[in-house]
C-alpha cells in the first residue's frame, strides 16, 4: 500500500479534494442562553453526545456537527435533562445497573421528554432524528412491564424542565442584583 503522495504521475483524479467548508451554523440566542445559565459544564469536540456521571460533563459535537442549530439544541436540551439527574441536582437513579437496562431505558425517556418539554418552552421545532427509533425500542419494554412508567417518567422530565427553568430565574436574579 502506497499513500498518493509516494507516487509520482498520477493522474489528477486520484488526489482528493479537500471539501469546501460548510457554512457555519448559527446559534439561537434565547436556547444558547438557556443553556447556559444552567451552569452545566459543557465539552464540546467529538462525533456523539452524552453526559458523563462520573466528570459531571456533557460532551457534545460541535454545533457544525448537526444538520441545523434546532437538532444542535434538541440534543443539548436532552444532555442538559440527564445532567438534572446527578446526586447534587434531582439525585435520580432507577436503579440502573448497566447499559440497556430498564433502568437506562426509564433515564432515557425521562430526557427525551424533558427535551420536548424544554423544545416546546424554547419554541424550538427539532426534526426526529435518525436515533429515536432505537430509544423507542428501548422503551417499550418499560412501558409494557410498567403501564405507569409514561406517567412517571413524565413527572421527572417536567421536574427537570422546572429545575432548570429555577437555574434562569437564580441567574436573573444574580444579575439584577449585581
Amino acid at each position: 500500500m502506497f499513500n498518493v503522495e509516494q507516487i509520482n504521475g498520477l493522474p489528477e483524479h486520484y488526489y482528493g479534494k479537500p471539501l469546501a467548508p460548510s457554512s457555519s451554523i448559527e446559534r439561537i440566542a434565547h436556547a444558547e442562553g438557556f443553556l447556559v445559565a444552567t451552569g452545566a459544564n459543557v465539552i464540546h469536540g467529538g462525533s456523539r453526545a452524552c453526559y458523563v456521571p462520573s466528570t459531571d460533563n456533557i460532551r457534545m459535537p460541535c454545533i457544525d456537527f448537526f444538520r441545523d442549530a434546532v437538532s444542535y439544541y434538541a440534543v443539548r436540551a436532552h444532555e442538559t435533562v440527564h445532567w438534572t439527574r446527578h446526586e447534587s441536582r434531582l439525585n435520580r437513579e432507577f436503579g440502573r445497573k448497566r447499559f440497556g437496562d430498564e433502568g437506562y431505558a426509564m433515564e432515557e425517556l425521562v430526557a427525551e421528554l424533558g427535551a420536548a418539554f424544554l423544545s416546546a418552552d424554547l419554541a424550538l421545532t427539532p426534526e426526529v432524528r435518525d436515533d429515536h427509533a432505537a430509544y423507542i425500542a428501548s422503551w417499550i419494554k418499560v412501558l409494557k412491564n410498567d403501564k405507569r412508567a409514561i406517567f412517571t417518567a413524565a413527572s421527572h422530565a417536567q421536574r427537570a424542565a422546572d429545575f432548570l427553568h429555577g437555574l434562569q430565574e437564580q441567574r436573573n436574579a444574580g444579575v439584577e442584583a449585581a
